[in-house]
């Protein structure tokens, strides 16, 4: 077997293995080159990949078994990032669907991007940026710290490491924050031209210039509206999800997503859900999401947000005044969201204003906290309810699900028990994996595998919805 089958059989096995979020993010690329009796040497495409396999012994697990499973040996494997090869063909362009109309024949048979170097200091002053979010006030932990360092990755390589660059999750965790963050980085310390926008604002411009070319047949409108989004360098869009109801702008993001990313331009896209679960959108768009780093932000771990919290404060005179267990207190029982965390301690600061105690102690936290706590508190799933749950549903043990057998019933239970713990907690993949007795990795697949069933299997699709119910009961 020569490198090459080698590589195509490492990828189709590993694919099998691990979701295809986290094969996208650090596994796609990798390229066996060279085999000998004792070493594998693969290439990777950027340093940062490269560091933070080696630092995650769950990654290492999963290619040296990979390598196990195709060669039948255990071989050592060695990454290199220096090694020329030849890039993967660009993507074949999706011809524009039966939109013939005057409109957009004019639109897309203008001229295509032009370099704007000479520009880049005027458009970045109109880049939307906020230059209160950068790296350097991003609280860092568990939950985003490889999202943080992914996001900085692309600021230093644009265009070149992870295009698109694509993060999701829930509203309040820092999405934004990031985007910015990337964006002031980049017009710091370069000549590149910038825009952020929400999807919103694409919507209502796009809107807008069909409005009025319809109504006057003023193809300067057209010019623009290219000029904007086109001849820029890096495009960051905001909550991508608000296209699912424009088709026709979808089309237009779809057009101008292929522009620039055939001229090496970055792209940054946030959404509240992974590319594959975008509703409504077209299967082209979502494969386009796909092409770069797609990796989702967790919601923060409570040692984050109590780091988020003291930073919220720092400098103020307030800090030394509370009581270490004030900060455990509200993390406790906010949500897990930054805005939460914020309208806590801004709450909690005013009350302190009108009453101005010598300490700010937990009761006086509680006193004060007490009707927006209140109306803010959630309970999440415990992983050892979970467990038992899936037990009795399936009719196995607890035990049996924690120990190494793998009948099918007891597997089964195990892999939905993982699956529900991952979509119903803010638990990490670590703590799910001593829960039901498996590592990192097998946590990843097992999730994934279920996550594949549910989209043709009907009956599996209906057992997780009655152990929802029960875990709420």
């Amino acid at each position: 077997m020569n490198v090459d089958e080698l590589t195509t059989n490492f990828q189709a096995t590993i694919q099998s293995k691990v979701s295809n979020a986290l094969y996208n993010a650090w596994f796609k690329n990798l390229q066996i080159l060279d085999i000998d009796q004792s070493t594998i040497v693969m290439y990777i495409d950027s340093d940062f990949k490269k560091k933070k396999i080696l630092e995650n012994s769950s990654y290492i697990d999963i290619i040296e078994k990979t390598l196990k499973d195709i060669t039948k040996k255990d071989y050592n494997f060695e990454l290199v990032t220096d090694f020329m090869i030849n890039e993967e063909p660009t993507p074949p362009k999706i011809e524009n669907n039966n939109n013939n109309n005057n409109f957009i024949n004019n639109f897309n048979n203008t001229n295509n991007i032009i370099t704007q170097e000479e520009q880049a200091e005027y458009r970045n002053i109109n880049s939307n940026l906020n230059p209160n979010y950068r790296f350097d006030n991003f609280i860092v932990g568990e939950s985003n710290m490889v999202a943080q360092a992914a996001a900085l990755e692309v600021a230093k390589n644009p265009g070149k490491t992870f295009n698109p660059f694509f993060i999701y999750g829930r509203s309040g965790i820092g999405k934004t924050h990031l985007m910015h963050a990337i964006g002031n980085y980049i017009v710091e310390n370069s000549n590149k031209s910038v825009l952020y926008v929400t999807s919103g604002q694409f919507i209502e411009d796009f809107t807008e210039m069909t409005r009025k070319y319809n109504n006057t047949d003023n193809t300067s409108l057209i010019e623009r509206f290219k000029d904007k989004y086109r001849n820029i360098d890096v495009l960051i869009i905001d909550d991508i999800q608000m296209l699912k109801d424009a088709s026709k702008t979808q089309n237009e993001f779809f057009q101008t997503f292929d522009l620039l990313q055939n001229n090496n331009k970055q792209i940054i896209i946030s959404s509240d859900t992974s590319p594959n679960d975008l509703k409504m959108f077209e299967d082209r768009l979502k494969t386009r999401f796909n092409w770069g780093m797609t990796l989702d932000i967790k919601p923060p771990e409570l040692s984050l947000k109590i780091k988020i919290l003291k930073n919220k404060i720092l400098g103020m005179e307030i800090a030394s005044e509370i009581d270490e267990d004030v900060y455990e207190y509200i993390a406790t029982n906010s949500l897990s969201d930054v805005r939460t965390l914020e309208g806590a301690i801004n709450r909690l600061l005013a009350y302190t204003s009108l009453f101005v105690p010598d300490r700010i102690t937990l009761d006086f936290a509680k006193e004060a906290l007490k009707d927006y706590l209140g109306n803010n508190q959630y309970t999440t799933n415990d992983l050892a309810k979970i467990r038992k749950v899936v037990a009795e549903y399936y009719d196995v043990t607890e035990d049996s699900i924690k120990s190494k057998k793998r009948q099918a019933n007891i597997n089964k239970a195990r892999q939905v028990g993982m699956y529900l713990a991952s979509i119903t907690t803010e638990e990490t993949v670590e703590k799910i994996g001593i829960e039901f007795g498996r590592d990192h990795a097998t946590v990843l697949h097992g999730v994934s595998k279920i996550e594949e069933q549910l989209k043709e299997d009907k009956e599996l699709s209906h057992e997780i919805s009655e152990l929802r119910d029960k875990l709420i009961s």
